[in-house]
């Protein structure tokens, strides 16, 4: 044995005898601090605003927010109000449904603007004379033939047309709009507990109606309904697994208690170091505690195997947990090692959620790991801790011994096969697609999905935004703009998946006729600009208060926005191909008054893919920093590299089996590379510690070494590679995609990992870390 490994060993004893001699000063210590840096989590709040996504840093927001800044926010409630079958929206019945919520709907909480078929400001002339008045001047009471006109020019309007009704006049909407003062995070809750309010009473006075609840207010508030759903169901199910499987491997009720008490006091010191650093909870960062509770019983698991082995050797509970202590330092200290730097990594995502979900996980592992050397042996010399001793342990091993066998005498074959079949999968990663859907982003349970999965039958979902420049105050009357507005506006509507454009330039093509004594020759935009302006004047003075043109418009008129809705069913990939033509159409119509195009979908859409790009880079380094690990871990720089290719592999592999069996990846998948590296290498650390332990301690040669390692340390691998499946797919039951995802594609890493572990690293270490007596 090497005086590195005496020294280490030796640290090791001393360290448990020192934490089993003081064993209720270390126990009272260890809760006291847990609870007092626990209290920090008072102060947690989940962010209930999707922008909570994107960094301060991030171009897509911040064009966005200069846009809002412009015009006015888009955080809105779209009521989709659909009538039973057979019956028109332009009924009285219906229309004074429409009108009634149009009025209740003024009252949300911070509303600005609330736009319906009945409020719509229809404009006509009598003579010389525009009028401007409500669509609906009557509802509930109007006669059948004006119900007829009214309906015709509803849907002859395209600023109407697919936006507040759809072409069969089956289905209608209510747009409102709210501006958010954004000082506490109470104000969307209190907004969408009226909205739903507003919704339960209409549904009471129209009980024929069905009425669907979506719209960006509705988006945001879903992430913290998904965050509390799964709070109430995934990490009881993971307690529940804790104990069964823990109880199970360990057969004593009481380590399985104390267990439970070390990954509790890691998930709260996590949980409170969170809140003394102001994270506010959003996306997946809440889900830390379930990896937490996953990741924390690993080192636990492996010090409980190894000191019941020991008692069944005939050891005395003292000795078996220092020796316990001893076998382990090394190999936990290593994996949480690399475990913490692999979450870390995710401090280079472009997604402030992401960093803070990488955060509290790594500093849960180590609190985790630094009880499970220090509380848990002294909770164990407390509690009745047994093993009955055998006279053959060996025979406890006889299982992984023959599969150690099996593997010796068959390492070139399996070397092949492995390999071989990792390298298929790893082919197919090219055919992943990346793209998304924030639809999509939560499953069924989750209100906002449902009503939006139901409205994208009858409308659009996905707004995008353009602000074209006219390049001088008052431009936007100038003819030559409007031709331009005019020209974008058509070649929008002629873009496939494109359901409605709202734009300026149809408002003044209705002025213009209304003005010309309604003719129809005369729908056409004005050609002198003071005629223009006089028109735009006429119509902003005739307009009610909320529904003016300031959201339309901005202060000096020198630019005008354009709102584009796209098709329910489109994914990021295709806005990215919208944006990418709408600039090559700039580049040639119109250079001075391109804008970009902005939004939430925006937003989404490069979210992912700049998701992807910083996380090579943090991928890159996390797998740099792992290695230095390995080779300074095992004092060997060859076996330090040798074990990144197992480690790799199970990753790699993985990603070609999402790509088989989903095709595509979005917003979650690019932080999977780095956790998965920082776990699944915890299997081979453990394997290889053992493995070197047994060669360098031992003098055991490398076949030897291997059975070695297989009867020492293969049961609580599969033990820990049970327990961290087992907790990665209970993500899989999370009602936020993002969740399930990460969960699935971890899942996937794990299994593959213990595979290509038990018959790839074997194979490799006998081909390419021979004893040096084999030949």
């Amino acid at each position: 044995m090497s005086d590195n490994q005496k020294q280490l060993d030796g640290f090791a004893v001393a360290l448990a005898d020192t934490v089993i001699r003081f064993r209720w000063l270390v126990i009272l210590l260890s809760i006291a601090a847990a609870a007092y840096i626990g209290m920090g989590a008072q102060k947690l709040a989940y962010d209930n605003n999707y922008r909570a996504f994107f960094s301060e840093e991030n171009p897509e927001l911040r064009t966005f927010e200069e846009f809002q800044a412009t015009y006015t926010k888009n955080d809105n409630f779209l009521f989709v109000i659909v009538p039973k079958e057979g019956v028109d929206v332009f009924s009285n019945d219906v229309l004074a449904a429409v009108h009634d919520l149009t009025e209740k709907a003024w009252k949300t909480p911070y509303a600005s603007r609330v736009d319906s078929i009945t409020n719509f400001q229809y404009t006509y002339a009598v003579g010389d004379e525009l009028i401007v008045e409500d669509l609906i001047t009557d509802p509930g009471e109007t006669s059948p033939e004006e119900l007829a006109r009214k309906k015709a020019a509803a849907l002859a309007e395209p600023l109407l047309l697919h936006q507040l009704i759809n072409e069969d006049s089956t289905a209608t909407t209510v747009n409102v709009v709210a501006q958010y003062p954004e000082k506490t995070l109470s104000e969307l809750p209190e907004a969408v507990a009226y909205a739903r309010q507003i919704r339960e009473e209409i549904l009471s006075d129209y009980p024929d109606l069905t009425i669907y609840l979506s719209g960006a207010s509705m988006l945001s508030n879903s992430f913290s309904e998904a965050i509390a759903t799964d709070f109430q169901t995934l990490i009881p199910l993971m307690i529940i697994i804790i104990l069964v499987t823990t109880t199970l491997c360990v057969r004593s009720a009481s380590a399985t208690g104390a267990t439970l008490l070390l990954i509790i006091l890691a998930s709260m010191t996590a949980m409170g170091w969170a809140g003394h650093a102001g994270i506010k909870l959003a996306g997946p960062s809440p889900s830390a505690i379930i990896v937490i509770l996953t990741l924390a019983i690993a080192d636990s698991i492996h010090i409980l195997i190894s000191a019941r082995v020991a008692m069944q050797r005939g050891m005395e509970k003292r000795a078996a947990l220092v020796e316990a202590i001893r076998v382990n330092f090394l190999a936990v200290s290593i994996t949480s090692l690399t475990t913490i730097v692999g979450f870390m990594a995710l401090n280079f995502s472009d997604s402030p959620p992401f960093r803070d979900f990488g955060n509290i996980s790594a500093v849960g592992i180590l609190a985790a790991w630094a009880l499970s050397l220090t509380m848990l042996p002294a909770l164990l010399m407390i509690v009745p801790f047994k093993a009955a001793a055998r006279a053959a342990v060996a025979g406890r091993g006889g299982f992984l011994s023959g599969f150690a066998d099996f593997v010796i005498n068959r390492h070139r074959l399996l070397f092949v096969l492995a390999g071989g079949a990792s390298a298929i999968l790893i082919a197919f990663i090219p055919q992943t697609v990346l793209t998304d859907n924030f639809r999509k982003y939560f499953d069924e349970r989750i209100e906002f999905r449902r009503d939006t999965d139901a409205l994208v039958d009858y409308f659009g979902f996905y707004p995008i935004e353009f602000s074209l420049s006219a390049g001088e105050p008052g431009g936007v009357s100038d003819p030559e703009f409007l031709e331009t507005l005019d020209a974008f506006t058509e070649w929008l509507r002629e873009y496939p998946e494109v359901d409605h454009v709202y734009s300026l330039a149809d408002i003044m093509k209705r002025l213009n006729k209304n003005l010309n004594q309604d003719d129809p020759a005369y729908y056409r935009l004005p050609t002198d600009r003071e005629l223009s302006a006089q028109y735009l004047l006429l119509f902003e003075l005739s307009l009610p208060y909320g529904l003016d043109l300031t959201d339309r418009i901005n202060i000096d008129k020198s630019a005008t926005r354009v709102s584009v809705t796209l098709d329910g069913d489109i994914k990021t990939d295709y806005t990215r191909k919208l944006l990418k033509d709408a600039e090559a159409w700039f580049d040639v119509n119109a250079p001075a008054a391109a804008g970009a195009g902005t939004g939430p979908q925006v937003m989404f859409t490069f979210i992912a893919q700049r998701n992807v790009e910083s996380m090579v880079q943090g991928t890159i380094i996390a797998i740099i920093a792992i290695a230095i690990i390995m080779v300074f871990a095992l004092r060997s720089l060859s076996l330090g590299l040798l074990s990144m290719v197992p480690n790799g592999l199970p990753i790699l592999s993985a990603f070609g089996a999402w790509a088989i069996l989903v095709g595509e990846v979005g917003f979650a998948v690019a932080a999977v590379a780095s956790i998965s590296l920082g776990i699944v290498i915890d299997d081979t650390v453990h394997f290889l510690t053992k493995f070197n332990r047994a060669r360098r301690e031992n003098g055991l040669t490398t076949a030897a070494s291997i059975r070695y390692a297989f009867e020492t340390v293969g049961v609580a691998i599969i033990v820990n590679t049970f327990i961290l499946t087992a907790g990665f797919l209970v993500l899989t039951f999370s009602a936020f995609k993002i969740n399930f995802d990460l969960g699935l594609l971890t899942t996937l890493s794990i299994v593959f990992a213990i595979v290509l572990d038990f018959l790839f690293l074997p194979a490799l270490l006998m081909m390419f870390a021979p004893d040096k007596n084999e030949t």
